[in-house]
């Protein structure tokens, strides 16, 4: 009898740490909280943002480096086309190298962007482009490459070092409990593209866990997880994306039929949509096409690139150009470092869709 009384209390011990661990976790949004935050938001425009002095998230966040003039100046230009919002990389080592110097110059990011009638969108992790990175000066654009400098966070070291997992955790409920209630953020992206490079489901236990610190911390804002690859290989990934994001966040670059076919196929899930990179022109997805039918469907746009600049996006992912020459159609950005536009109809496009021109 005492060994089952014993056994009895440990079953209930287990189910009680559980039920806390489950407890200590906010439920994802409901449909209705989802689409009653939207409705308050009006239709959300705007770019990916890194100011064209930076080659990289550490390079745009590293106090040596941070350039608020050009900040300011590259977000002036965004007001003017009466863009809403600008998604913005961080990376894990900027806080770790210096935690409070980071939140800091956050701070002083958002009172710009805000200045400027801009929220933003930051982005924790991200599975794209270089896998080794470090403090201190970045290297300088290799010419004509694509984001030749870009890199991902954290990378494939989060294998080789046992730590890492819990350094994330801190770091991203620091950085949520620091913001938690900061109307200046519109949405926390937690996780950009997981499963590139490469990774496929090697990403999902991060992708896991930065969904569950957030449900931790629970801020204000929306999270969310963009989809961004149909393959089958990436099926797990969505379906955990999908079935946790508070809102659809999504990447299209392609034609407008296959852009409305994603549409038409996320709207199934009764949430909100914000296609959070579009806009390749060589991909024949351009402003005069996409961002109309964006507009007429309520979804939020927010297209790749703002101003050329160190990133070399103007160049196509896999087609460089060794010279460095300015290729005839740019593929992503909208300005030159000047402020002159790429296409001064597409400007014309965007300033009527936003309603900066009648």
């Amino acid at each position: 009898m005492m060994l089952k009384i014993k056994l009895s209390m440990l079953v209930v011990a287990i189910l009680v740490a559980s039920f806390s661990e489950t407890a200590g976790q906010a439920p994802r949004w409901t449909e209705k909280q989802a689409n009653d935050w939207y409705a308050k938001q009006g239709w959300i425009t705007g770019s990916n943002f890194q100011p064209s002095t930076a080659i990289n998230q550490l390079e745009m966040f590293q106090k040596e480096t941070f350039d608020l003039a050009t900040i300011d100046r590259e977000l002036g230009w965004a007001e003017n086309l009466g863009f809403t919002a600008m998604r913005v990389y961080l990376h894990h080592l900027l806080w770790t190298t210096d935690k409070e110097g980071f939140k800091k110059r956050l701070n002083e990011y958002l009172t710009v962007s805000t200045k400027h009638k801009i929220k933003t969108i930051f982005v924790f992790f991200d599975d794209c482009w270089n896998d080794t990175y470090a403090p201190g000066k970045q290297p300088e654009p290799k010419p004509g490459i694509h984001n030749s400098g870009w890199v991902r966070d954290p990378g494939t070291m989060i294998y080789t070092h046992p730590d890492t997992m819990n350094v994330l955790e801190a770091y991203v409920k620091d950085i949520l409990t620091t913001f938690a209630k900061d109307e200046r953020i519109l949405l926390w992206d937690l996780y950009n593209e997981p499963g590139n490079s490469g990774q496929f489901n090697k990403s999902m236990p991060l992708l896991k866990n930065v969904f569950a610190w957030a449900r931790q911390v629970n801020p204000s804002q929306p999270v969310s997880v963009g989809v961004w690859h149909g393959g089958k290989e990436f099926a797990a990934l969505n379906k955990f994306q999908l079935e946790n994001s508070d809102v659809i966040t999504y990447h299209q670059y392609q034609y407008i039929d296959r852009h409305r076919t994603t549409i038409d196929s996320l709207a199934k899930h009764n949430r909100p949509l914000i296609c959070t990179e579009y806009m390749a022109r060589t991909n024949a997805s351009v402003f005069q096409t996409i961002m109309p039918m964006l507009k007429e469907k309520r979804v939020g746009a927010i297209n790749w690139g703002f101003v050329s600049g160190k990133t070399n996006t103007i160049y196509a992912w896999n087609t460089p150009v060794p010279s460095g020459a300015e290729p005839e159609l740019w593929f992503h950005d909208i300005f030159r470092k000047d402020g002159t536009p790429f296409s001064k109809d597409e400007i014309v496009v965007i300033k009527k869709l936003t309603g900066k021109t009648k």
